[in-house]
């Protein structure tokens, strides 16, 4: 019993860094007095005092905000930080190193008197607010996003996000991961990035089919380098990002375009560093250039600067 305490206690210390004393995480982490009240209630519960167990959970819950219904079965080294608002039905099992932020709930989906809860593998991490309902297993080293609904099995070392819950990759071998879910990847906007890349290599083609059958373009009139680039600018108000539902112009993502001749070159920012949708974006301001006012050549330069809202940042060129 002593040897499970310095277990719980010790686990705190790694999963939560703002723990700073050990009298602090005696008396002051709810999470912890959840998970012990909860073993006196599960020890009453499996040895036929079921109405006595169920009174401590009641006043764990009262207590701490957490509820855990005697018959759950929690692991080792368990860790729930904040707790508030954590749900855990009857017949839920978590395994070992599993880390639950508030608003979890394990919830079962069926009214029959069978195994309705779902059963968590060992080192799970699961975001604040998350909800996994029904009889699935989510397997060792999952990690699910916070807000995530997850009514499906989720693969052992896999990430899932989203309502419902999707698959977004594997979790990264990182031990600070397991707090970052802001870095958490989004499958929907994965999946959409591909289908434009996609949509603008189509688009590519089909344009070249057509200049091939139409014989050369004619000879567009000359105009000035000036009136050339205000014509660009107009061009790439047609091209959206797809995220922001704006186009580039308005986003202020052009900071320039400078035009010698035949050729063109765009200075670009993206609205983030890590943008899925780079490689469409570029395409699509190289066809929207291609072939205005004799432009031939179009070089997309990204620029490394932080982008804001225009009027807040750099003022567009």
């Amino acid at each position: 019993m002593l040897r499970t305490l310095r277990e719980d206690i010790a686990t705190v210390f790694a999963k939560d860094p703002a723990a700073r004393t050990i009298w602090e995480v005696l008396f002051c982490y709810p999470g912890l007095h959840a998970l012990w009240l909860h073993r006196l209630a599960h020890f009453l519960w499996t040895h036929g005092l079921k109405f006595l167990g169920r009174l401590i959970s009641h006043l764990n819950r009262f207590l701490t905000g957490v509820e855990i219904h005697p018959g759950a079965r929690i692991g080792r080294r368990c860790f729930i930080d904040h707790g508030m608002g954590v749900v855990i039905g009857e017949t839920a099992e978590v395994g070992d190193d599993v880390l639950l932020y508030q608003g979890v709930v394990l919830g079962g989906t069926s009214l029959q008197k069978t195994k309705r809860h779902p059963t968590i593998g060992n080192r799970v991490v699961i975001g604040a607010g998350a909800i996994v309902l029904g009889p699935i297993t989510v397997g060792d080293d999952a990690r699910i996003g916070a807000g995530s609904v997850v009514i499906k099995p989720v693969p052992a070392g896999a990430t899932v996000v989203g309502v419902p819950a999707r698959l977004a990759g594997p979790r990264e071998p990182s031990e600070l991961a397991t707090l970052e879910h802001g870095q958490l990847p989004d499958p929907v906007i994965q999946a959409l990035s591909q289908v434009l890349e996609r949509y603008a290599q189509l688009e590519s083609r089909v344009r070249t089919l057509e200049e091939a059958h139409q014989g050369a373009p004619p000879v567009a009139p000359r105009h000035t380098p000036a009136e050339v680039r205000t014509r660009a600018l107009g061009a790439l108000q047609h091209v959206l990002d797809p995220e922001a539902g704006l186009n580039l112009v308005e986003l202020g993502l052009i900071r320039d375009v400078i035009v010698e001749g035949s050729r063109a070159e765009v200075h670009m920012v993206l609205t983030s560093p890590n943008c899925p949708f780079v490689g469409y974006l570029t395409e699509q301001v190289r066809q929207a250039l291609r072939g205005l006012n004799g432009i031939e050549t179009v070089e997309v330069r990204l620029l490394d600067e932080r982008w804001e809202w225009p009027g807040r940042g750099k003022p567009t060129s």
